[in-house]
C-alpha cells in the first residue's frame, strides 16, 4: 500500500477538467477578479481525455479507487460523457462521481448516467433568490439549480447537495434548505474555508458545524439529530440523521480538521498534481506525459510525490502562513 509520511493511503483522485465556470461565486471565483477580461486557459493547455485517462490509470494502479470530476464547472467541458465512459472502464475503479453547480444537468444528466456516472454533488448555497443571486455573482435563481437536481434524479443519479455556510450571508436559511431537499438528497453543510487567494475569508465568517446542527433542529439544540458512524475511513462529512432517517452531513475543516485521514490527490486541468486543497505548489505531470514518459515513469513520479507528502494545512491553520494558494477553480473543492 502506498502511504505518505503520515501513514495516509492514496485512495481518491479529483480531476479538474476545466478552469472555466458559468457562475462567479464569491467564495471561489469572485467577479471582480474573474471578470470579462480574465484569461482562462487555452484548450491546448488542458489535458485531453486520453491524457486524463492515462494518468487516472496510473493513479488507480497506485491505489486510487474513487474518481471525481471537478472544475471550474466540469459540465462546460465538451463531450464530458465520453470521458466518464473512459474512466468507468478502468479496472479497479469503484466509483466515478461529479461535482457541479447543476445548471447544465437538465441537458446532460441522462447522457452522463448512460456513460456510467453514478452520482453528482450539486452546489446550492441558498433557496432565497436574492441571497443565492448575490452569492453566485450573476443573479442566477436557485430554481435553475433545483431543475438540475430534478434532472439528475430523473436520470437515476444519486444526488448530494453542498452548501457553503457564511455568517451573515446565507446562515439564516439553513433549516429551510434542508427541509426542502432532505427527501431528495443528502445535504451537506460546509464551513467557509480559506481556499485560494480572493474569497475574503476570515474566521468571523465561519459558522461552526455544531452551530449549524443546532439551527437544523426543531428545538434549536440539535438533540434530535443523532450521529451515525462513518461509511469509511477518511469520510470528510460527519453524518447525522433525524427520527425519520433523513441524513445531513457536516464538513468541519476549520473547527474539526480531518487531515489525519485525508486520502485525496488533486489533478488540475493542466496536469499539475496537488496533494492538498490548500497547496501553494504542485508537481507537473503533463510535461513528462507529453514528452513520452512510460506508464512506469508516471507511476514512479506520482508515488514519489505521495510518499513525501506531509500536508495537514487545516490542522496547522493559524500557525502556517502561505502567501499564495492554488485557486479552488483550478482543482475543485
Amino acid at each position: 500500500m502506498l502511504l505518505d509520511r503520515l501513514g495516509r493511503p492514496l485512495r481518491d483522485l479529483r480531476v479538474s477538467v476545466t478552469d472555466r465556470c458559468n457562475l462567479r461565486c464569491t467564495y471561489c471565483m469572485p467577479a471582480e477578479v474573474f471578470g470579462p477580461d480574465y484569461a482562462f486557459l487555452p484548450r491546448s493547455e488542458l489535458l485531453s481525455f486520453e491524457e486524463i485517462e492515462r494518468l487516472s490509470r496510473a493513479f488507480v494502479a497506485l491505489g486510487v479507487r474513487k474518481l471525481r470530476l471537478t472544475g471550474g464547472e466540469p459540465l462546460l467541458r465538451r463531450d464530458l460523457p465520453d470521458l466518464v465512459a473512459r474512466l468507468v472502464r478502468i479496472g479497479g475503479v469503484e466509483d466515478v462521481a461529479l461535482t457541479t453547480n447543476g445548471l447544465l444537468l437538465p441537458r446532460l444528466a441522462a447522457d452522463l448516467k448512460t456513460a456510467g456516472l453514478r452520482r453528482v454533488t450539486v452546489s446550492l448555497d441558498s433557496l432565497d433568490p436574492e441571497v443565492f443571486g448575490r452569492m453566485n455573482g450573476l443573479g442566477i435563481h436557485p430554481e435553475r439549480v433545483l431543475d438540475g437536481i430534478e434532472a439528475a434524479l430523473k436520470a437515476g443519479l444519486g444526488v448530494k447537495v453542498n452548501t457553503v455556510v457564511q455568517r451573515g450571508v446565507n446562515d439564516a436559511g439553513l433549516r429551510e434548505l434542508w427541509l426542502a431537499l432532505r427527501e431528495k438528497a443528502v445535504v451537506r453543510f460546509i464551513e467557509f474555508m480559506d481556499v485560494g487567494n480572493h474569497n475574503g475569508w476570515n474566521l468571523e465568517s465561519v459558522v461552526p458545524s455544531r452551530e449549524v446542527l443546532a439551527r437544523l433542529s426543531e428545538d434549536g439544540t440539535g438533540g434530535e439529530l443523532r450521529p451515525v458512524n462513518p461509511n469509511y475511513r477518511g469520510e470528510v462529512a460527519s453524518r447525522h440523521v433525524d427520527g425519520q432517517g433523513h441524513e445531513v452531513g457536516l464538513i468541519s475543516s476549520v473547527t474539526a480538521p480531518f487531515c489525519g485521514d485525508c486520502s485525496r490527490a488533486r489533478l488540475s486541468a493542466v496536469g499539475v498534481l496537488y496533494t492538498c486543497l490548500f497547496a501553494d505548489e504542485g508537481t507537473d505531470l503533463r510535461t513528462p506525459l507529453r514528452a513520452g514518459a512510460s506508464d512506469a515513469d508516471l507511476r514512479d513520479l506520482i508515488s514519489g510525490v505521495w510518499r513525501e507528502r506531509r500536508d495537514r494545512y487545516s490542522e496547522e491553520r493559524g500557525e502556517v502562513t502561505r502567501a499564495r494558494k492554488v485557486e479552488m477553480s483550478h482543482i475543485g473543492g
